[in-house]
């Protein structure tokens, strides 16, 4: 997989790079946190560009809008909620850059008009465009190259810095490569050498954390360390269905009684840790109790190397927030290796100051998919273009 920095004594300033970002945030997230890890974390790509004189078209999705993708029409009654005009002011703020940004064309149906395509070529060196939520287009999600023909046309290369959207096979993420020479952004790369060394680097003792909502979607995480782990540390909904397993009350909280079987066979491993004491509201676990916390802490404390996804708790209420929020404290306190992933863990770290060696991964799905050792479909693209086309 080529990566951008390779390209690091590079003039660039005859280029114009398409780059591929994740600016999949909602109208409520946006306005209470305008310092979100994923706009954060795409800056340093963005930079290195500019700096080195290349015109960068930003391109992304937001959400699930109606793209038209039944009647194969250009649908945009819900621009409002799906649009990404707000994201050009806050790009500027962070870059401290003027940031174009470049709507529909709708009459044509397309990304961008060629009035638009001939004002990026004409621009001055690093210059900065941010396109409209390409998933207005239909066939984005199809895989469909003629979404992103014009696109193509339009950029002398392909970055994709968009982590957390690689475990989807979409025409802006895939199909793009094969039609422009491509390479990993900075983000990604970092992504990238992170999870692996978690996979094949890692320490002991190793402690992986579970919360979130439902232990399905950590099964492939839980098989592929299963053997590896030191401790496995269960909270939030995952934690209710091993509690369940165990034969505790769990009163009215969420848990997967189909998950209950495989729950009581990793319990037989003596590697699972599930909390000792609860915080309860409403008849629901929402939280980690103080006894279980301090068990945790001294986990943590004698951990080298540390995987956490998902928060232990209702982390988006304060009252709930607590067993999270002390669990990120000790982790950034530690000597450990450690990744963190998804949007609502990586909320327990605001306001931390991190060392080095904790990492807050972007990516939610794409980060367990990864370390599942699931391929994904964005960086498999990235790796394909590598490999020389075989002659007819």
């Amino acid at each position: 997989m080529k990566k951008l920095s390779a390209l690091f004594d590079r003039n660039l300033s005859e280029e114009i790079a398409i780059v591929r970002i994740d600016l999949n945030i909602n109208n409520k997230t946006l306005k209470a946190r305008t310092d979100n890890l994923r706009v954060i974390s795409i800056i340093p790509t963005i930079q290195f560009l500019i700096k080195r004189g290349a015109k960068v078209v930003l391109v992304s999705h937001r959400g699930r809008p109606a793209d038209g993708t039944k009647s194969g029409k250009l649908m945009t009654d819900n621009i409002k909620e799906f649009g990404l005009k707000p994201f050009a002011k806050i790009l500027m703020g962070l870059l401290k850059k003027d940031v174009s940004f470049i709507p529909l064309d709708t009459k044509r149906g397309q990304l961008f008009s060629e009035n638009d395509a001939e004002k990026i070529r004409q621009a001055p060196k690093g210059s900065i465009f941010l396109l409209e939520n390409i998933r207005f287009l239909p066939g984005e999600d199809k895989n469909d190259s003629a979404v992103v023909k014009s696109l193509a046309a339009l950029g002398t290369f392909y970055v994709n810095d968009a982590f957390a959207f690689c475990h989807r096979k979409t025409a802006s993420m895939v199909a793009i490569t094969k039609l422009l020479p491509s390479c990993a952004g900075l983000l990604l790369e970092k992504e990238v050498f992170h999870m692996d060394e978690a996979i094949h680097n890692h320490k002991h003792p190793f402690v992986v954390i579970l919360g979130g909502a439902k232990m399905t979607d950590k099964m492939g995480l839980v098989k592929r360390f299963i053997d590896k782990a030191d401790y496995f540390l269960a909270g939030g909904g995952v934690a209710n269905t091993f509690m369940a397993a165990d034969g505790l009350p769990i009163g009215d909280s969420i848990y997967e009684k189909h998950m209950i079987p495989v729950a009581k066979k990793l319990m037989k491993t003596n590697k699972v840790i599930i909390p000792m004491d609860v915080v309860i509201s409403d008849r629901k676990i929402v939280d980690n109790g103080e006894g279980t916390t301090e068990e945790w802490v001294e986990i943590i404390k004698n951990a080298q190397t540390i995987i956490w996804n998902g928060p232990l708790g209702v982390i988006e209420d304060k009252r709930f927030a607590k067993g999270s929020l002390d669990v990120a404290k000790a982790i950034a306190k530690s000597k450990a290796f450690a990744v963190v992933g998804g949007g609502e863990t990586a909320l327990a770290f605001a306001g931390i100051s991190l060392k080095k060696n904790t990492f807050l991964s972007t990516g939610g799905g794409a980060m367990l998919e990864y370390l599942s050792g699931i391929k994904l479909p964005g960086i498999e693209a990235l790796r394909m273009s590598e490999k020389p086309k075989q002659k007819k």
